[in-house]
């Protein structure tokens, strides 16, 4: 592993210990060459994803797409940032064990909705006016109508 300060191929691994409930391992490293510390999660990648996007392009899929999202729409709420790992775990699991190489964005952003139903209303319907794409306040009403059923 490289040394993101000093970029030195000169580094240890110090410590490792289970993450995000047993699905990655976090090292803590120290570089030889300027004695810096830092932290590296390694995780199992089941395959590789591709990202269809509505548009008709692919691109390759980022976890921390996802995370950001997940982070932005909790924003100001009162969930940990082990709660969103986990989610975002959990997302990324399902992804990799449907058998598809090739997941339709729409698809990502459902199940990251479905995820964030079961954690916090206000962060589902942030998240649901980007991702339905609301313009004006007739379709929060009109999505919360149908959210109350």
């Amino acid at each position: 592993m490289r040394c993101p300060f000093c970029q030195s191929d000169d580094t240890q691994v110090k410590d490792s210990r289970p993450a995000d409930d047993g699905t990655a391992i976090r090292r803590r490293r120290l570089c030889g060459s300027c004695e810096a510390r830092f932290t590296t999660f390694e995780r199992v990648q089941l395959r590789e994803l591709t990202v269809l996007k509505s548009s008709g392009r692919k691109a390759a899929f980022d976890r921390d797409k996802v995370t950001r999202s997940i982070q932005i729409a909790t924003r100001k709420r009162d969930i940990d940032q082990d709660t969103i790992e986990r989610t975002v775990s959990q997302i990324v699991r399902s992804l990799e064990q449907s058998g598809e190489t090739e997941i339709e964005s729409r698809a990502i952003g459902a199940a990251v909705m479905s995820a964030l139903r079961d954690i916090d209303d206000v962060a589902f319907v942030r998240y649901a006016s980007v991702y339905k794409n609301f313009t004006e306040a007739s379709d929060f009403e009109g999505f919360l109508r149908e959210l109350s059923k």
